[in-house]
């Protein structure tokens, strides 16, 4: 209650900036005089844990958690927005029109979005704050804006022996169809794991089969691959603890995405502890972390988009997380990704590069 209360007062200056514009709109930023410069955050007043697809319209839609956003609306189930620039979003609508039935109670966390064989496939996580039975699903549509249609659960953290089996991500290779998932937890069985799904994307043919690839202090895994390597991006630390949390991205390298995933000094992901920091907290941003997978602009250059917290504003007045969208550019210094500063920028910084 103490928390509500001093989020309610915090939030009080905040509703005034709009409940869903990118904070690149021309109303927001008055000061704007130069088309190519953005300054963060992008998309406010939250987008948690977000995802991002390029469509066959030529937009790029962003998805995110589940959330109250303040607004009069109630729960958000999974807001998109959109953007042509990945600095200019706006708000679409709610990707469900109600919540999936599978799971008794529970919020639509960290959903993953892409396209599998001409359809666009939603793998989402269903859990509750502390929840020790949470799992993950799939919902699909024809258009990226949905609304998504739910295809039921693909698996729960009992019956893939996973502890706080949320936060899917999904990945193809070789032909071959497989989500990765996983987060926080010290049990024998915890970490981030991978598994084959089924060729149509929609089912997992032996959940036994299923292979680790980080520890249990590992959340929101991203794997992609650049030049010679698949680099693993994963969160650590407390997501959402307003100004106090203290959320980063580290990352880890292998040649294949079995791993290992080896960090800077050589570690092995699977093991607590490891990974190099790509972004961390500084003094106007709590929480950078849970990313999407980086996005090539026109001029070949890597941008991220993930979440984080201004500490001056951390809660909108329902008591969530103020997790808005923030964007920064990807560097590669000997076959490492970077991030100036491994900080979030704070000034007007040059934009991406779309023709």
């Amino acid at each position: 209650m103490i928390r509500i209360l001093f989020s309610l007062l915090v939030s009080l200056t905040v509703i005034g900036t709009g409940c869903c514009k990118s904070s690149n709109d021309p109303a927001v930023m008055q000061d704007k005089q130069d088309s190519t410069k953005y300054k963060n955050p992008v998309f406010e007043p939250i987008l948690a844990d977000p995802t991002v697809v390029k469509a066959d319209d030529g937009w790029f839609y962003a998805y995110g958690t589940m959330d109250n956003w303040g607004d009069g609306k109630g729960a958000h189930l999974i807001p998109v927005v959109r953007s042509k620039d990945l600095v200019h979003w706006t708000y679409v609508k709610d990707a469900f029109l109600s919540k999936p039935a599978w799971k008794e109670k529970g919020g639509i966390w960290a959903p993953e979005v892409v396209k599998v064989n001409g359809k666009y496939h939603m793998y989402y996580a269903y859990s509750t704050w502390g929840d020790p039975n949470p799992g993950v699903g799939l919902a699909i549509a024809d258009s990226p804006a949905g609304p998504f249609t739910d295809n039921g659960k693909l698996f729960l953290s009992s019956e893939v022996n996973v502890p706080n089996s949320i936060d899917p991500f999904y990945l193809e290779e070789n032909g071959k169809k497989y989500v990765f998932w996983g987060s926080f937890s010290n049990v024998p069985t915890q970490g981030t794991y991978g598994v084959e799904l089924s060729a149509d994307g929609k089912s997992i043919p032996d959940l036994s089969k299923k292979f680790k690839v980080a520890a249990g202090d590992f959340e929101a895994v991203m794997i992609q691959k650049k030049g010679d390597y698949y680099y693993f991006l994963g969160s650590k630390e407390s997501c959402c603890e307003g100004a106090k949390s203290k959320y980063h991205v580290r990352v880890g390298r292998s040649k294949t995405i079995f791993g290992p995933f080896l960090d800077k000094d050589g570690k092995d992901l699977k093991e607590r502890g490891t990974g190099s920091v790509l972004i961390q907290p500084n003094a106007k941003y709590a929480g950078p972390g849970h990313n999407s997978r980086w996005i090539t602009d026109d001029s070949g250059t890597d941008w991220l988009l993930y979440h984080a917290i201004d500490r001056m504003t951390p809660y909108v007045p329902t008591g969530a997380n103020r997790r808005v969208l923030m964007l920064d550019k990807i560097t590669w210094e000997n076959g490492w990704p970077e991030i100036l500063n491994a900080e979030p920028s704070i000034e007007n910084t040059a934009a991406p590069l779309f023709k």
